[in-house]
């Protein structure tokens, strides 16, 4: 998994938002950091995550619902595919998804 080719500079960026969720902050930091396609573009994903672990639709399906392309959803499937088993279980549970 990609994470970035500066580990100090991410880690700066995972302390910045761990203090602004741990302060109440996170609108006004996500607003401060994400244009509004970056921040629709989040909410696509997490759409994507959520109907890929339901197992309810075809990705064909969830490409046409959610009118993106079929990269997009395989992107997603890939990611699901590579996420550690106890965190995916953590997703699952945000995002009220059923086993």
């Amino acid at each position: 998994m990609y994470i970035s080719r500066d580990l100090e500079q991410w880690q700066q960026v995972l302390d910045f938002l761990k203090n602004g969720f741990t302060e109440g902050k996170e609108q006004e930091m996500l607003m401060m950091l994400l244009t509004p396609d970056e921040r629709d573009s989040l909410g696509l994903r997490l759409q994507i995550i959520k109907q890929l672990l339901e197992k309810k639709l075809s990705q064909r399906e969830i490409q046409q619902n959610l009118n993106t392309s079929v990269a997009t959803i395989t992107r997603g499937s890939n990611l699901i595919k590579s996420i550690d088993s106890d965190f995916l279980q953590w997703v699952k549970t945000q995002l009220n998804v059923k086993d």
